[in-house]
């Protein structure tokens, strides 16, 4: 199982390759094809965050947190695929919002396990 997380992880690096590729040469991709393009390594690394807490068998609070993570991703996938989708707005709002709770998340976890080391000593 953490061969295919790695295999699916270097498959999200790669699908950079054709993103960047439409950066410098456009016009040699087909119309909208920058849509697909910018969705394929935020819906891969969404999915490769899901894999990798399989294999890790994290905790219950890690894997609220990571599928909070994921969904973000999946969001924002989902409004560069449907840019001109009547509810791309919110597909891009939900992303932000699920992305900037995954960081208040982090930092308060952070915090309150940095405060039980403290406490402990």
């Amino acid at each position: 199982m953490n061969r295919i997380v790695s295999a699916l992880a270097v498959l999200a690096v790669l699908a950079l390759v054709p993103l960047l590729v439409w950066d410098g040469e456009p016009k040699v991709f087909p119309a909208h094809a920058h849509d697909a393009l910018a969705a394929m390594p935020l819906a891969l690394i969404a999915v490769v965050c899901l894999a990798h807490l399989i294999v890790r068998r994290a905790s219950v609070s890690e894997i609220a947190k990571t599928c909070i993570l994921a969904a973000a991703f999946l969001f924002w996938a989902a409004n560069q695929f449907w840019p001109e989708h009547p509810i791309a707005t919110r597909f891009n709002d939900l992303a932000v919002a699920l992305f900037v709770l995954d960081v208040v998340l982090t930092i308060v976890t952070w915090s309150n396990e940095n405060l039980q080391a403290v406490v402990r000593r």
